[in-house]
């Protein structure tokens, strides 16, 4: 059987610099708590925790030590709530995403009805729209849920960062038809479509693909939907004891692609396992 890896499967940059900084923060500081679950992925948030890092969903009740704020940020109101505490903060906010925040505030101070593209429960989602408030926000998951919008004289768009390029250019065309004025901020990371695309040509030459990552990764979920679509003999795990040797049967090419906050050694123990399914 022959292994086709992405070569872009784990960390991103947003990523791999919350990590780096809240494990620095754990071997300098104590106590030390993050706000919400650093990054999507349970495997991570655990070794945090094993080195001490308390996830907390606010700062009531804390007077001392540092707070890690999470890579896909939090709410104006709740930022303003940490840094007037008696805390020291770590801020692990991905800049992709604080560039997203900035430009929904903009627009909202400009005068536009801000058009989100993305998932409504998201933490990022819930952050990027506290800073377009008191203005016109409008979250759309797909060009299904933009048919539906009001129609504005100003309009402007941002996205989630890990949203596909695809379905925000739908998204644009229906909102040119809905505004006079419409103003589009291309906020989706590269480091997104890079792993889409890779994703997409691995699916096509394989006869089966591994997706590894958080079940709770918006990132993730999505490589692996890209995946099903072309290749639907398609796994999605998060660890190496969720594999089935049974789904290999019959694969001569295996495909192994990995979300952006899926650190490398659960990418390695899946190859360890897999390799030893080739024997």
């Amino acid at each position: 059987m022959k292994i086709i890896r992405a070569s872009s499967a784990g960390f991103c940059f947003g990523v791999r610099r919350a990590f780096s900084l809240a494990f620095e923060a754990a071997d300098r500081y104590s106590p030390v708590y993050s706000l919400g679950p650093l990054i999507h992925s349970p495997q991570v948030v655990k070794r945090l925790q094993e080195r001490g890092v308390e996830v907390v969903e606010d700062v009531d009740g804390l007077s001392e030590g540092v707070v890690i704020v999470r890579s896909h940020g939090v709410t104006a109101e709740k930022m303003e709530e940490i840094l007037a505490s008696a805390m020291d903060v770590v801020d692990a906010t991905c800049p992709f995403v604080k560039k997203a925040q900035e430009y929904a505030a903009m627009l909202r101070n400009e005068g536009y009805s801000v058009v989100l593209v993305g998932e409504k429960d998201h933490p990022e989602v819930q952050g990027i729209i506290s800073y377009a408030e008191n203005g016109n926000v409008y979250v759309v998951a797909d060009f299904k849920e933009a048919s539906s919008l009001p129609r504005k004289r100003k309009m402007g768009i941002v996205a989630q960062t890990t949203q596909s390029y695809e379905n925000l250019r739908q998204i644009v065309d229906v909102c040119l038809e809905k505004s006079l004025e419409l103003r589009v901020f291309n906020t989706i990371c590269d480091a997104t479509s890079i792993r889409q695309e890779e994703a997409r040509s691995i699916a096509r030459r394989s006869d089966m693909v591994l997706i590894v990552g958080g079940f709770n990764s918006a990132n993730t979920t999505r490589l692996a939907q890209i995946c099903r679509e072309i290749q639907p003999h398609s796994q999605h795990v998060e660890t190496a004891d969720q594999i089935d040797p049974e789904w290999f049967e019959g694969v001569e090419v295996l495909g192994i692609t990995a979300g952006a906050s899926t650190p490398a050694w659960i990418i390695d123990e899946i190859l360890e396992k897999v390799e030893k399914l080739k024997k």
